[in-house]
C-alpha cells in the first residue's frame, strides 16, 4: 500500500504492514491509527475519556466498575495500538500504575511522537512478544494486577499463539484474586473462533461473560466480542448497568446462557490454535474497528 506523504506513517518491522495516524475529520483533536488499511485505534487527545469504537466503550464500562470509582488500579495491557485504554485509565483513575506490552517498536515510536502521552500518565511500555514478555514480568507484579487487557492483533487478526489455554494460564496468573481480564475477540458467523475463546478462557478462570452488539452475538455479522473473566464472581448486577451504559443495541451473556453459547466449542491448545478469522476486506475501512 503506498504511503500518503500528508500523514505520519511507518512500515512496521515485524509484520511489514503500513501504520499511519490520520486526523478524525469530524472531531477536532482526535486521531485514528490505521494499520494495513484497517482502523485500529481512535484517540481523543483533548478528552481521553471519550472512547469511540463500540467494543472499547464496553471495555471502558467494565473498567469503570472495578473497585471504587476513580481510585487508582494496577493494569497490564497486552497490545498497545494507540494506547487508548491506558490513556483512559490514567485519565479516569489518576495515579494508576500501568504496563503495556507491544511487539512493534516502530508503532510505539510513531504513536508516542505524534500522539504523546499526558505527563500525568504512569505508563511503562515494554517491547516484545506479549506471551514472552508476560513470562518475564517482575515477580512482584504477579498476583497484583487489577486489570489485564488482551487486545493483540497483527493487522486485522489475532495471532494463534495468544489464543491458547497455555497463554491464558500464564497471563491470568498476573491477576489479583478479584482481578478482571478483558479480551477482545473479533469473529463473524458462525462464531467458531469466539465460542472456542469462551471455552478456553473458561478453562482458566471461574467466571466469564461476553459483551457485544446484539447482531454479532447472534452470529449475523462480523464484529468484536468482549470477554470478561475473573476468578471471583462477576456480580450479575453489573450486566444491566453495562447494557444501559451503551453503546446500543447491546447484549450480555453469562452463566447458563454463555455455556449454551459455547457448547461443544473445544478448548484451544498450543497444538490446535489458529489465528482469528480475517474480516471481509471492506468491513472496517470506513467504520469502527479496534483500539
Amino acid at each position: 500500500m503506498p504511503q500518503n506523504p500528508s500523514v505520519p506513517s511507518v512500515v512496521l518491522a515485524e509484520s511489514g504492514y503500513l501504520a499511519s495516524i490520520e486526523p478524525d475529520r469530524f472531531v477536532p483533536g482526535a486521531y485514528q491509527l490505521i494499520v494495513d488499511g484497517t482502523p485500529q485505534s481512535h484517540v481523543d487527545l483533548d478528552d481521553p475519556s471519550r472512547l469511540f469504537f463500540e467494543y472499547v466503550q464496553r471495555m471502558g464500562n467494565v473498567i469503570d466498575l472495578i473497585g471504587e470509582p476513580g481510585q487508582p488500579i494496577t493494569a497490564v495491557h497486552l497490545g498497545a495500538g494507540a494506547l487508548t485504554l491506558p490513556r483512559y485509565v490514567a485519565y479516569t483513575r489518576p495515579g494508576s500504575r500501568q504496563q503495556v506490552v507491544e511487539l512493534e517498536s516502530r508503532l510505539v515510536d510513531l504513536v508516542r511522537e505524534n500522539l504523546p502521552l499526558p505527563r500525568y500518565a504512569q505508563i511503562r511500555i515494554r517491547h516484545g512478544d506479549a506471551r514472552e514478555v508476560v513470562g518475564k514480568l517482575p515477580a512482584g507484579l504477579r498476583g497484583e494486577v487489577d486489570l489485564l487487557v488482551v487486545d493483540i492483533f497483527s493487522g486485522a487478526r489475532t495471532p494463534a499463539h495468544v489464543t491458547s489455554v497455555e497463554f491464558y494460564r500464564s497471563a491470568v496468573s498476573l491477576l489479583k484474586p478479584d482481578g478482571i481480564v478483558l479480551v477482545n475477540v473479533a469473529d463473524g458467523p458462525p462464531l467458531t473462533f469466539a465460542r472456542s475463546q469462551v471455552s478456553t478462557l473458561g478453562a482458566v478462570v471461574e467466571n466469564v461473560a461476553a459483551l457485544a452488539e446484539t447482531q454479532v452475538l447472534k452470529g449475523r455479522r462480523f464484529g468484536n466480542v468482549v470477554l470478561v473473566g475473573s476468578n471471583s464472581p462477576l456480580p450479575l448486577e453489573w450486566l444491566p448497568r453495562l447494557l444501559a451504559s451503551g453503546p446500543h443495541p447491546a447484549k450480555a451473556v453469562a452463566g447458563e446462557e454463555l455455556r449454551t453459547f459455547a457448547a461443544g466449542a473445544p478448548i484451544v491448545t498450543d497444538q490446535t490454535s489458529v489465528p482469528s478469522p480475517p474480516p471481509a476486506r471492506g468491513i472496517f475501512q470506513s467504520g469502527t474497528r479496534r483500539d
